[in-house]
């Protein structure tokens, strides 16, 4: 597979984190969505973990590894050389480590901020990372170096998802394996962003009544940050996707074996409306029995849509996974 012109060495240091954007460089950003992804998850980066309840433990190790199974399977544990795009926090890399899927992990992510959190999170874990800040349409990475390339609610921020998928397939072995997890679908997301937005415009609303507010208000500051970034988030969510096209997508990249699968319908009817509820209402203000009740609820509605799977259109289900092959 010839090497894609936009892959190179980047070369000189890496650049720092940039949480604090400028006026002037979010204006530049509404034209411009990669440097938005810049500047949106540099930002993210500082509270990524707590505003998407990541941990690094057995719940999310679990999580991780059952969605990898559901689409690629548990054959050829653990893969000798990995390769993250879009890492966030580390969130699947850490966690698919730990549940033995991967060996030596490597990281990229457009972000600094991200890159950095992601090296910080394996060494409290008590292992190292090679990490890299990189463009998905243009890995710095020689033809062949990986066993395996991974990512997880990733490319609905590449621009062009096709050329991603062709640098993915070029720096993988013969018949090493990509797995792209946790994408958005077209009609579910559609659902969970009106959830969501109902549920915000209900909770911020409610929790600002007098009887309410000292104990239950997020302070008007916080809201008002929250909402601009929310605006930003609107420049780096660049697709939604339909399983089969996504996988036409996949193969026109130059993958063979490409198989998609989808999850989350009620779960995510009702996840998305609780996570917007936590991050809508005072820090710290919901306890061990909030999270307690999200959790098995949502892993309970999970179980429902797997029974619903036969008489549900896949591409009314939440998320999207893919996995292929390089030839």
């Amino acid at each position: 597979m010839a090497r894609s012109e936009h892959s190179r060495s980047t070369g000189g240091p890496t650049p720092n984190p940039h949480p604090n954007a400028s006026a002037e460089e979010v204006e530049a950003a509404w034209g411009d969505p990669k440097l938005a992804n810049v500047l949106y998850h540099d930002w993210e980066a500082q509270t990524y973990d707590d505003k998407w309840s990541i941990s690094f433990d057995e719940r999310c190790i679990s999580y991780a590894r059952d969605r990898f199974v559901a689409v690629a399977g548990a054959a050829g544990w653990p893969y000798a050389t990995s390769l993250e795009v879009g890492c966030g926090t580390g969130f699947f890399t850490l966690n698919l480590k730990q549940a033995g899927v991967l060996d030596a992990a490597h990281v990229t992510d457009l972000s600094p901020g991200m890159v950095e959190a992601t090296k910080r999170n394996a060494r409290r874990l008590g292992f190292e990372v090679e990490g890299r800040v990189a463009d998905a349409e243009g890995l710095p990475y020689p033809d062949e170096t990986f066993d395996l390339v991974i990512g997880h609610a990733v490319i609905h921020h590449i621009p062009d998802v096709e050329e991603a998928f062709r640098e993915m397939l070029r720096v993988l072995k013969p018949e090493g394996r990509f797995v792209i997890c946790g994408e958005p679908t077209r009609y579910g997301d559609r659902i969970a962003r009106k959830l969501s937005q109902a549920t915000w415009w209900a909770a911020t609303r409610v929790t600002r009544l007098p009887a309410l507010r000292e104990t239950w208000a997020r302070p008007q500051e916080e809201l008002d940050e929250s909402s601009r970034a929310a605006a930003l988030e609107a420049v780096v969510d660049l697709h939604t996707f339909d399983p089969d096209t996504l996988a036409r997508m996949a193969a026109r990249a130059g993958a063979v074996d490409v198989h998609t699968v989808t999850d989350e319908l009620t779960a995510a009817w009702f996840g998305w409306p609780v996570r917007t509820f936590e991050h809508a209402v005072k820090p710290g203000r919901l306890g061990w029995g909030w999270a307690r009740f999200a959790y098995r609820g949502w892993q309970r509605l999970c179980a429902v849509d797997r029974w619903l799977k036969p008489v549900v259109p896949d591409e009314l289900y939440y998320n999207v996974s893919i996995t292929g092959v390089r030839p």
